[in-house]
C-alpha cells in the first residue's frame, strides 16, 4: 500500500511537504521544563528549531513512528498504536521460501516488505514482532494458514540445526573431552584399586613405571604364582582361591579394557584439535588446546576472550574464592598443564603464564578466523622469551619484611 494520494489524513514521508494536521507540533521551549524536555526527546523526533514572530524559540516536532514487520507482513504505526502503511507478502506458502524469511530475521534482516516501508518513512524505528518496546496496535497479524506454514518451517529449522550441531567441531570436543575426563576418573580408581588387590598378595610387587601395564599383565597371568613370577617376586604362602582369583583376573582385564579406551579417546580428541584448532594445537598440544575450547565453550567464543581471562580460565574457584576472601588471585588454570609452565621455578610460573597465554590468545583468533596456521618459527620465538623469563629471574625473590 503506497501512501500517495491519501490526503492529509497521512503522516508525510520522504519527498512530501510539511503541512498541517501531519502530526507535526510546535512547542515554545520556554514552557517546557527540563523533566518535561527529557520525557519530550524520548517520544518525539526533533525537526528542526523556530523562532517565531514574538523572538520565542520554537521546536519542529513529529511522534516516533515505528516500524513493525515479521516474516511475512510489515506495518507503520505512530506511539499511539495508529497504523499508518502496510505491506504484506502474497508469496506461495512454501516451506522453503518461509525458512529463508525465518532465517532472515534471526539473522538480524529485513525482509522486503520492511524495507519498502523504511524508504517511505526514513525515520521510523524498525521493530521484530514482540519486542517490547512496540506500542499496543492492531497489526497484521498471519491467518491460520500462514500459521501453520511457519509452525511447519520453524519444526524444519529445528530438525535442520540438530543436524547440523552433529557436525560442529565444538560440541564434538566437548562430547570427547568430557567421554575422556569420566573414563579416565574410572580408570584410575579401578587401577588403584588393582594395585592394592595384588600388592595384598604380593607386598614385595614394586610397579613403578609399569603399573600402567598392570592390567595386562594381570589378566594374562594363568595363576598367582605365574603372575609372581612375571613381577619377580617370591611366592606368598597363602594364596586367593580359584573364584576370587577369576574375579582379580577380570577386574585385570577391565583396567587393561579401559586403559585401551582411554587411549582411543585421547588419540581422537588430538587428531579432530589439530584440525579445528591447528595454530593453538601447535602452540599449548592438543590436548590441552582442546580443553581450553571446551571450557570456553566453544573455538569463537575462545578467540574473543582477553588473555587474562584465558591464562586463568579452569581455576574459577579460586578466582571467586579471591574475591569473596581476599585470598591471593590464581596466576594460571589449565595452562598449568604446560610443561613450560608446571616445570618451571614456583617464583616464574606466573610471568611464563601470562606469556604463553597472550600467545594462546593470538593463536585461537588465527584459528577462529582461519588464518595462516603457526608453524615452528612461532613456537621458537615463543621458547625463546620463556627461557629468557628463566634467566632473567633465576633466583627466588627475597621475601619482604
Amino acid at each position: 500500500m503506497s501512501p500517495e494520494g491519501v490526503g492529509k489524513d497521512r503522516v508525510p514521508h520522504c519527498g512530501q511537504n510539511i503541512e498541517k494536521g501531519h502530526n507535526y507540533e510546535y512547542l515554545s521551549l520556554s514552557e517546557l521544563q527540563p523533566a518535561s524536555c527529557l520525557i519530550l526527546i524520548a517520544k518525539v523526533v526533533v525537526r528542526g528549531l523556530l523562532r517565531s514572530g514574538k523572538g520565542e524559540d520554537m521546536l519542529l516536532v513529529r511522534r516516533c513512528m515505528w516500524l513493525w514487520y515479521d516474516w511475512r507482513a510489515a506495518a507503520i504505526a505512530d506511539d499511539e498504536g495508529t497504523i499508518l502503511d502496510d505491506e504484506q507478502w502474497d508469496g506461495f506458502l512454501d516451506q522453503r521460501s518461509v525458512v529463508a524469511r525465518l532465517e532472515c530475521i534471526a539473522a538480524g534482516g529485513l525482509t522486503p516488505e520492511a524495507r519498502t516501508l523504511l524508504e517511505r518513512f526514513p525515520d521510523a524505528l524498525p521493530r521484530v514482532h514482540g519486542e517490547s518496546d512496540l506500542p499496543q496496535a492492531d497489526w497484521p497479524l498471519p491467518s491460520q494458514k500462514a500459521q501453520q506454514a511457519v509452525d511447519q518451517a520453524a519444526i524444519a529449522m529445528a530438525t535442520l540445526g540438530v543436524a547440523q550441531a552433529a557436525g560442529d567441531p565444538d560440541r564434538r570436543l566437548e562430547h570427547l573431552m568430557r567421554a575422556s575426563d569420566e573414563m579416565r576418573s574410572t580408570f584410575i580408581t579401578m587401577e588403584a584399586r588393582l594395585v592394592e588387590w595384588v600388592g595384598l598378595f604380593l607386598p614385595e610387587a614394586r610397579f613403578g613405571a609399569d603399573r600402567s601395564a598392570l592390567g595386562k599383565t594381570v589378566s594374562e597371568a594363568e595363576s598367582l604364582e605365574h603372575l609372581s613370577k612375571t613381577l619377580d617376586v617370591s611366592m606368598p604362602p597363602v594364596g586367593p582361591g580359584k573364584s576370587e582369583w577369576k574375579s582379580l583376573k577380570e577386574w585385570g582385564q577391565s583396567v587393561s579394557v579401559f586403559r585401551g579406551q582411554l587411549d582411543r579417546l585421547e588419540n581422537a580428541i588430538r587428531n579432530l584439535s589439530e584440525q579445528h584448532l591447528p595454530s593453538l594445537s601447535a602452540l599449548l598440544g592438543p590436548l590441552l588446546a582442546a580443553r581450553l575450547c571446551v571450557e570456553a565453550h566453544g573455538r569463537m567464543r575462545l578467540a574473543r576472550l582477553p588473555a587474562g581471562t584465558l591464562q586463568v580460565l579452569g581455576a574459577e574457584k579460586a578466582f571467586f574464592n579471591h574475591l569473596k576472601t581476599g585470598a591471593p588471585p590464581p596466576k594460571h588454570g589449565h595452562i598449568f598443564m604446560h610443561p613450560w609452565i608446571s616445570r618451571s621455578p614456583r617464583w616464574v610460573r606466573g610471568k611464563i603464564s601470562r606469556t604463553v597465554a597472550a600467545k594462546a590468545s593470538i593463536a585461537a583468533k588465527i584459528d577462529a578466523f582461519e588464518g595462516e596456521p603457526w608453524g615452528e618459527q612461532e613456537m621458537r620465538e615463543l621458547e625463546q622469551k620463556v627461557e629468557d623469563i628463566r634467566q632473567a629471574h633465576s633466583s627466588p625473590p627475597s621475601r619482604r619484611g
